[in-house]
């Protein structure tokens, strides 16, 4: 039985190029992306978002304005005016604002990849902790089988008084125990499958399989990171966040010009009236008081933010390659040891010879387990934590 989990495990090492006949797992986190309630909640925002924007830079409405003064004392006739103008900022103002707009689009769309890249992530994280509870199922299932056949045995030594209840109890439990062990498993699957309906929108996910083909290396760190560095939906947010605050700092500065009104006047009374075009300019004391000011201050605080976080991810990175070096190191060397090894299969035989007692090949038995066990949950570790490494390649 060892024989076919670590043939099982063998196969199954990092990126993954096909997670089962009908869909590989980039088909399955393609459906997920495709359906996914959040991510089309985000691009209705990121639309609403970019609209906004967009109208932040249109004109002001015209405005007409207009008098009638019929009362009065007055020997010429009632007095009529109105007035027609379209006031607006000075125009290198919009095109400072529509330049900061675009670089606001840049960042929402920089915010909306690293949100698919968040839900994507723990879609395939979930995604590959299905595929280790289903192999895992595979194992104990099996283990549930030979656990009946010892405990058939003994059942029958017990009929014929060749062993005592305390040897028939004790089988009869560690039958339990298997039965309990692929039920919890078969629950926990079930957990997994809600969870991936939810990520998928509610529908169904087909097509999951244990069948892994991964490869083994991720790249040198170095490389790695330099990588992550131009790929990263978070570091490129950074950047567009760092770039808007100095488009900030440029339209800023080309409010402090006055703004400017245009215009149509007439003026009249008793047949005799004045026509003629309107201007004006505002002063620029108050209203941008202190303003260049505070959007320089904010970009100085997002250069040195990126830096911070930049550092910051980089530590992360460095923590995450190194417990995956040391676990694809322990791994290897479980995988050497136990890679041509029989034990579960040959206590097996063993016990049903007679050679072992039952306590014997139990405690036998649960070293082999343990061990076995133990490589398919650093599989599993193995690639969560290749999937973190690789985070920004979905």
């Amino acid at each position: 039985m060892n024989k076919h989990i670590v043939s099982a495990i063998c196969g199954c090492l990092f990126f993954v190029s096909g997670f089962s006949q009908d869909k590989n797992i980039e088909q399955l986190l393609n459906e997920i992306e495709q359906n996914n309630t959040e991510l089309k909640g985000y691009q209705s925002f990121i639309e609403s978002q970019q609209l906004e924007n967009r109208s932040n830079n249109n004109l002001p409405d015209p405005q007409l304005s207009g008098f009638y003064l019929p009362f009065g004392d007055n020997r010429t006739g009632d007095y009529t005016e109105y007035q027609l103008s379209q006031s607006f900022e000075f125009p290198t103002v919009y095109a400072a604002r529509g330049k900061w707009n675009e670089s606001k689009s840049q960042q929402l769309a920089s915010a909306y990849a690293n949100k698919r890249q968040e839900v994507l992530l723990k879609a395939k994280n979930t995604l590959l902790e299905l595929a280790y509870l289903q192999k895992q199922k595979t194992v104990e299932a099996e283990r549930k089988t030979q656990s009946k056949q010892v405990f058939d045995q003994i059942q029958k030594l017990f009929d014929t008084e060749q062993v005592g209840i305390l040897d028939l109890n004790k089988a009869k439990i560690a039958w339990i125990q298997e039965q309990f062990a692929v039920e919890q498993i078969e629950t926990e699957i079930q957990i997994l499958l809600s969870k991936l309906k939810t990520l998928n929108g509610g529908n169904e996910i087909s097509g999951i399989s244990t069948g892994l083909a991964l490869p083994i290396e991720v790249g040198a760190e170095e490389s790695l990171w330099q990588e992550k560095l131009s790929n990263d939906p978070l570091l490129q947010e950074l950047k567009a966040i760092e770039t808007s605050s100095l488009q900030k700092v440029k339209l800023e500065k080309n409010k402090v010009l006055p703004n400017v009104a245009l215009g149509y006047n007439y003026q009249g009374v008793s047949g005799s009236h004045y026509s003629g075009f309107y201007g004006g300019v505002s002063i620029p004391l108050w209203n941008s008081k202190n303003k260049v000011k505070a959007a320089e201050a904010n970009y100085e605080y997002q250069q040195s933010n990126t830096q911070v976080i930049s550092t910051s991810l980089y530590t992360q990175f460095q923590e995450t390659y190194n417990r995956y070096e040391l676990m694809l190191k322990k791994y290897n060397e479980y995988q050497t040891t136990m890679g041509n090894l029989e034990s579960e299969d040959l206590l097996f035989k063993a016990y049903m010879l007679g050679e072992y007692s039952f306590m014997d090949y139990y405690v036998e038995l649960q070293f082999y387990r343990n061990a076995s066990d133990k490589m398919l949950q650093m599989e599993k570790e193995l690639q969560l934590l290749q999937a973190q490494l690789l985070k920004h390649q979905l």
